[in-house]
C-alpha cells in the first residue's frame, strides 16, 4: 500500500499573479467582444437607413413621377415618413440628344436626392422621357 502524500499549505491554491493574468486575460477577451459587438450594432444601424432610404426613394419615385405627361423640368421638393427629398429634373447633358422633332417625348435627367433626419443622404440618378413642350 502507498502512503498518501500530505499537501502542504505553500502548494495549495494559485498565487496572485496567476490570478492577475487570468483576469488580464478575461478583460481583454471582453473588451473584445465589447468592441465587436458595437461595430455590428453600428453596421445594423446604418444598413436600417439605408433601406429605409431606399424606400421610401422607390415611393417617392412612384408617386411624384408617375404621371409623365405632367412632369417638366425644374424642382419638386417634400417630405415623406421624416425624410426630406429633392427632386431635379433637367437636361441630361453629355450629348444626349433626339435626332427628330417629330418624336413628342424627350429624355430629361431625373436625380432623386433623400435626406435623413441624422443627415445621412442618399442620391438615385435615372432618365425619364418627358412630354416635348409645344413650340
Amino acid at each position: 500500500m502507498t502512503a498518501l502524500r500530505s499537501i502542504e499549505c505553500r502548494d495549495a491554491g494559485f498565487t496572485i499573479l496567476e490570478v492577475l493574468v487570468a483576469l488580464v486575460i478575461v478583460a481583454v477577451s471582453t473588451a473584445s467582444i465589447g468592441a465587436l459587438m458595437a461595430g455590428n450594432a453600428r453596421a445594423v444601424r446604418a444598413m436600417e437607413q439605408h433601406v429605409a432610404q431606399q424606400q421610401v426613394a422607390r415611393q417617392v419615385m412612384a408617386v411624384a413621377l408617375s404621371a409623365r405627361a405632367g412632369l417638366g423640368q425644374g424642382k419638386l421638393v417634400g417630405e415623406t415618413a421624416g425624410f426630406q427629398w429633392q427632386i431635379d429634373i433637367g437636361p441630361p447633358g453629355k450629348g444626349w440628344t433626339v435626332d427628330s422633332s417629330a418624336s413628342p417625348w424627350i429624355p430629361a435627367l431625373v436625380r432623386v436626392r433623400i435626406l435623413s433626419a441624422a443627415g445621412v443622404a442618399s442620391d438615385i440618378r435615372t432618365v425619364r422621357l418627358l412630354a416635348r413642350p409645344s413650340e
